[in-house]
């Protein structure tokens, strides 16, 4: 893959910052297959780069940081390569993988695999604007490994699972209560913020800063055989009529009805 990106940009700054752009923000920067093969070319190459002290994430735009899959590439199964069509899992673990610190940037909207994305990255920087939480379970979805299990080890138990049973949205200061941003700053001032904390890692030693992150990863490691497991499952239930009813609700913008499906359609009628 060359440098040519077409769902996604790329700048490595003379600073030591490498900044990776969602750039799609007529999807709210949702992602397809080919936007994360891009996203994993572009992480592998400043992950490595020893020039890079930062990686920092965010998405195009002042509405969304991301909002996770595109429902548009979604029917069943994505539209890419990977367990689901989609090497989402692929992602997570580079960001866990790649030897530096990664910020998210949140700008905006970070929902659903947006909102895992945020969660993953080391250090989670937002707009006062910003919005996080999870649509999973309104759409015929799941993140069933780092998106539910690392997220249980970030906010708590009990959060977690209020954040992916009701699927509300949470403003950035109620994010920053429950510990899932790291700061929130007036929009206007996200970016001079986001440099602040670049320049003081940059500052200091990679090496030690590398060990730390993989002495952080090592105790949540285990989340990752939990995901391949969750993903294969996730495989087979985004063959379902249950799960497709999501996708389909979501794009004809109406309430979907998933226990018709769940219980069986001739015994929803039976029971009526």
């Amino acid at each position: 893959m060359t440098q040519n990106y077409t769902d996604i940009l790329y700048e490595e700054r003379n600073d030591g910052v490498a900044r990776i752009t969602i750039n799609r923000p007529d999807k709210y920067n949702a992602f397809r297959g080919h936007t994360v093969d891009e996203l994993i070319h572009a992480f592998q190459r400043a992950g490595w780069n020893k020039r890079i002290g930062v990686i920092v994430l965010t998405g195009a735009g002042d509405k969304a940081f991301c909002t996770g899959g595109d429902q548009s590439a979604h029917d069943g199964q994505y539209d890419g390569r990977g367990t689901i069509g989609l090497p989402i899992d692929e992602l997570q673990g580079l960001i866990r993988d790649v030897p530096k610190p990664v910020i998210a940037r949140v700008n905006g909207f970070a929902i659903g695999g947006g909102n895992v994305l945020a969660t993953i990255c080391d250090l989670t920087i937002a707009s006062d604007k910003a919005q996080l939480g999870q649509v999973g379970p309104k759409v015929g979805s799941v993140d069933p490994g780092f998106g539910t299990a690392y997220l249980a080890r970030v906010v708590g138990e009990k959060k977690a699972r209020e954040i992916w049973y009701l699927c509300r949205r949470y403003s950035a200061q109620e994010a920053l209560a429950m510990g899932l941003v790291n700061a929130v700053v007036p929009h206007e001032e996200l970016d001079a913020e986001v440099d602040r904390w670049c320049a003081e890692i940059v500052a200091r030693s990679p090496t030690a800063i590398s060990l730390a992150k993989r002495s952080f990863n090592a105790d949540t490691e285990n989340i990752r055989g939990i995901s391949s497991l969750g993903m294969a499952a996730l495989s087979l239930y985004y063959d379902t009529e249950e799960s497709k009813e999501g996708g389909r609700a979501f794009l004809e913008k109406r309430a979907p009805d998933f226990r018709r499906h769940y219980v069986g359609e001739a015994a929803q009628e039976a029971a009526e």
